[in-house]
């Protein structure tokens, strides 16, 4: 089962990715702060794909609309199968009824 991501303030990795940019390495910056290096290096990335320095990935904005519409779904799924059960399962009460009328 794996654990629940730490979360870091905004700030911190405002910071860290500023830090980044002026001339700081992610490993250094890793041992004096908690964040791991590669997780420093992921919100390099990204603060770039959100200010439009790079265009292979997707921003932020657009990462949690695909979340969100992928939660949708997955909802609409399920109620779509709860619907389809129950349409059988009143089908064959309204057949047995009328077998016996």
């Amino acid at each position: 089962m794996a654990g629940k991501r730490e979360r870091y303030p905004a700030e911190l990795k405002k910071h860290l990715v500023e830090l980044v940019r002026g001339g700081r390495r992610p490993g250094s910056l890793a041992r004096e702060y908690k964040p791991s290096e590669q997780t420093i290096r992921n919100w390099v990335k990204q603060a770039d794909l959100d200010e439009g320095r790079r265009g292979d990935g997707l921003r932020t904005e657009v990462r949690a609309e695909l979340q969100r519409l992928k939660r949708d779904n997955r909802r609409l799924r399920v109620e779509r199968d709860i619907l389809r059960r129950a349409a059988a399962w009143f089908a064959g009460r309204a057949g047995d009824q009328r077998d016996q009328g």
